[in-house]
C-alpha cells in the first residue's frame, strides 16, 4: 500500500511535471526582480515556460512573463499572486533597509515565510522550492543563518512538499558575495581582513544555481528533500579572492588580524564596496564558519556540468562590463557624475591652494615641524580621497567630506582676525592669504556640499561600474596567487 501511494505521488509529480508548460502561468517565481530570481524567471521563460514573477513594484509584462505585485509581508496582497499557481519558488530576504528593520529581520523573514505558506496551501500550490541556506547545524549558527535555517523549516512545516536547496557563497555579477568580493580586491591592494576569511566555503556560479532550481523542479522524486548545492572547488574566502586578483594579474597583499568583528566587517565593507552594512553582515556572518558541501545526493538526481571558479569569475565580469550605466534620476536635481567631478575638482584646487602657504605665506609659522607634519597627512588624505572618489566608493566620499570640513574650519579660522582682529591658526596673515583663505573656504564649501549629495546616493551607481581591466603585462607574485589543490580552470 505504501508502494502504492509512493508510486502515485511520483506520477502525480510527472503529470505537474508535463502540465508546467501546458498550465499558463503555473510557475510563481518571488523575489523575480532580485539576483536569483531575475535570471530564474529569463531561463523558465527562455525555455518554454509561463512564468508568473512576483515583486512588490508592478512591471510590465513580456513575453512568457506575467508580473503580479504583491509584498509576502502583507498576506491580503498574496491572494492574487497565488491564483493557478501549481509550482512555487522562494526566493525572498529581508536582510535590507533600515537599522531597525535589520534587528527586526529575523521577525520579518519568520511573518513572510508563515504568509507564504498559508497562501499557498489555500490556493493549492502542489510544490514549494526554497532556495536557504548552507549551514552546519553542529555548529552555534548566527541570527541570519539561523533564521534562513528556521524559514526552511516553516515551509516544510505544512502540507505542501518542500525542495530546499542549500548553497553557501553564489558567484554572479549583480550578487552581494561576488560585489565583496570584486570590490575588495580591485580597491584595495592592501588588504587588512578578520579570521574569517580562512574558513572553507565552497562557492558556485549562479548558472549553476538556476540549474539545479529548474532540475529539481522537473524531478519529482525531489520533492520533500534537502540538498546541499555548491561548485567543484573548495577553498576559503581568501583564496578565492586571490584567485580574483590573479585573474586580473593584479598584486594582493592580505594582513589578518583578529579583533574584527563581522559588524565592524560589515561597516567597512559598506564603505569600500557597493553592499550595505545591513546586506554585508550576513554575508559575512554566513563566511564565519566552515560552509562546504558534505552531501553530493543532488549529483544523482540534478547532473549538471559544474563551473569552475575561473570560469565564473570570468563571466561575472563579462557581463559587468555589458552593465548599462544608471542615468540621472528624475528627481535629482545635479547628477551623479557631476557632483563626483565637482568634488574631484574641488579636491584637487583644495591642494593646489593649500600648497600657496610655502610660496606666497611670509609667516615662519608654516615651516614649524608641527606645522609641516599637519601639511603632509593632509595632502595624503585629499590623495587618497581622490583615489576612492575615482572608484566611486563611499569611503573616498566620506574622508573628502570630512577633510573639507576640517580645510574650511582651518581657513575662516586663519581668517578669524577680519571680524576679531586675531588669528586662531597662526600669527596674522597678509591680505593675499587672506583673500585667499576666503577663496578656498569657498572651494571647501563646494566640497562639502557635493560629498553629500554622492555619499548618499552613490551605492546604486558603483554597482554598475566597469570592472578593472586586466594587467596583462602585470607580474603577480607567487606570494599572491591563490594555493588550491583542485581544478579551477
Amino acid at each position: 500500500m505504501s508502494q502504492q501511494a509512493s508510486s502515485s505521488n511520483l506520477e502525480k509529480m510527472a503529470a505537474l511535471k508535463e502540465n508546467a508548460k501546458r498550465n499558463d502561468y503555473s510557475i510563481l517565481v518571488t523575489g523575480a526582480t532580485g539576483f536569483i530570481g531575475k535570471k530564474l524567471t529569463d531561463r523558465l521563460a527562455n525555455t518554454g515556460y509561463k512564468v508568473t514573477a512576483m515583486s512588490r513594484s508592478k512591471y510590465p509584462d513580456k513575453d512568457s512573463v506575467r508580473y503580479v505585485e504583491a509584498d509576502a509581508l502583507d498576506f491580503g496582497t498574496l491572494t492574487n499572486a497565488f491564483k493557478g499557481i501549481e509550482t512555487a519558488f522562494y526566493l525572498l530576504h529581508s536582510m535590507e533597509g533600515s537599522k531597525k528593520e535589520w534587528e527586526q529581520f529575523a521577525d520579518r523573514e519568520k511573518t513572510q515565510a508563515q504568509n507564504f505558506l498559508k497562501a499557498a496551501e489555500n490556493a493549492g500550490v502542489k510544490r514549494i522550492i526554497y532556495l536557504g541556506g548552507l549551514v552546519n547545524e553542529s555548529l552555534e549558527l548566527s541570527k541570519h543563518m539561523r533564521s534562513r535555517h528556521e524559514v526552511g523549516q516553516i515551509l516544510a512545516s505544512g502540507t505542501i512538499p518542500v525542495t530546499e536547496l542549500r548553497a553557501s557563497v553564489i558567484v554572479g555579477a549583480e550578487g552581494g558575495s561576488y560585489a565583496m568580493l570584486r570590490y575588495l580586491v580591485e580597491r584595495l591592494p592592501l588588504m587588512v581582513c578578520p579570521r574569517w576569511v580562512k574558513s572553507t566555503t565552497q562557492p558556485i556560479a549562479v548558472d549553476n544555481v538556476v540549474d539545479y532550481l529548474v532540475g529539481v523542479m522537473k524531478n519529482p522524486i525531489t520533492a520533500g528533500k534537502i540538498f546541499e548545492i555548491g561548485g567543484p572547488d573548495r577553498m576559503t574566502y581568501e583564496q578565492l579572492m586571490r584567485l580574483y586578483s590573479s585573474i586580473i594579474n593584479r598584486n594582493l597583499n592580505i594582513i589578518q588580524i583578529p579583533f574584527l568583528t563581522p559588524r565592524l566587517s560589515s561597516y567597512w565593507i559598506d564603505l569600500v564596496t557597493p553592499v550595505k552594512a545591513s546586506l554585508a553582515r550576513p554575508l559575512v556572518d554566513s563566511l564565519v564558519h566552515d560552509s562546504y558541501v558534505k552531501d553530493n545526493s543532488i549529483e544523482e538526481v540534478v547532473p549538471i556540468k559544474l563551473k569552475h571558479m575561473t570560469e565564473s569569475i570570468t563571466e561575472a565580469r563579462a557581463e559587468a562590463k555589458a552593465f548599462k550605466p544608471i542615468e540621472k534620476q528624475p528627481e535629482e536635481k545635479t547628477s551623479y557624475k557631476v557632483n563626483q567631478k565637482v568634488l574631484l575638482v574641488s579636491l584637487i584646487a583644495m591642494a593646489i591652494i593649500g600648497s600657496t602657504y610655502y610660496w606666497m605665506d611670509d609667516r615662519t609659522d608654516v615651516w614649524e615641524p608641527l606645522w609641516l607634519l599637519g601639511s603632509l597627512i593632509w595632502y595624503g588624505a585629499i590623495i587618497f580621497a581622490i583615489s576612492f572618489v575615482r572608484q566611486k566608493a563611499r569611503l573616498g566620499y566620506l574622508i573628502g567630506g570630512v577633510l573639507a570640513w576640517i580645510t574650511l574650519a582651518f581657513w575662516l579660522f586663519d581668517n578669524f582676525y577680519v571680524v576679531f582682529e586675531m588669528s586662531l591658526v597662526a600669527t596674522e596673515p597678509n591680505l593675499d592669504v587672506t583673500i585667499r583663505n576666503f577663496i578656498g573656504a569657498a572651494i571647501a564649501g563646494l566640497a562639502i556640499f557635493s560629498s553629500h549629495n554622492v555619499f548618499h546616493k552613490v551605492r546604486i551607481y558603483q554597482a554598475r561600474g566597469k570592472p578593472i581591466k586586466e594587467s596583462a603585462g602585470a607580474e603577480v607574485p607567487t606570494a599572491s596567487r591563490p594555493v588550491y589543490g583542485t581544478d579551477f580552470s
